[in-house]
C-alpha cells in the first residue's frame, strides 16, 4: 500500500458562514471519508493563503496554488484516483491532482 497526496486545485474562496451550508459540506465530507474508509490516512485541510519561495529564497508572485489536501492510501494510482473521484471538491469546481508518495 502507497500514500497518495490529493492535492485540490480551484477558487480559494473563503468558507461560507452560513452554517447550514457549513453542516451540508461537513456532511459530504463525511460521506466520503466513510465510502473510502480506512484509506484515509490525513483528512486534510482547506487552504485560503499561499506564499511560495524560489532557490534563492525570493518569494515568487502569484504562487500557484492549492485549495486543500487530504492523504489517502491505496494499492495503485488507479486505485487512489477512482477513490479521488468522489471527493466532494469536484462538485465544488475544483481538480484533483494524485501524486504517489515515494518511501525513500
Amino acid at each position: 500500500m502507497n500514500n497518495y497526496l490529493l492535492t485540490f486545485h480551484g477558487p480559494m474562496e473563503p468558507m461560507s458562514e452560513d452554517p447550514a451550508e457549513i453542516e451540508a459540506l461537513k456532511q459530504e465530507w463525511g460521506i466520503w471519508f466513510a465510502e473510502i474508509g480506512d484509506a484515509v490516512v490525513d483528512g486534510g485541510a482547506p487552504v485560503e493563503v499561499a506564499a511560495s519561495i524560489d532557490p534563492s529564497g525570493a518569494e515568487i508572485e502569484n504562487p500557484a496554488s492549492i485549495s486543500g489536501y487530504t492523504i489517502i492510501r491505496a494499492e495503485h494510482l488507479a486505485a487512489a484516483v477512482e477513490m479521488a473521484r468522489g471527493c466532494p471538491v469536484l462538485r465544488e469546481g475544483h481538480s484533483i491532482q494524485v501524486s504517489e508518495g515515494i518511501d525513500i
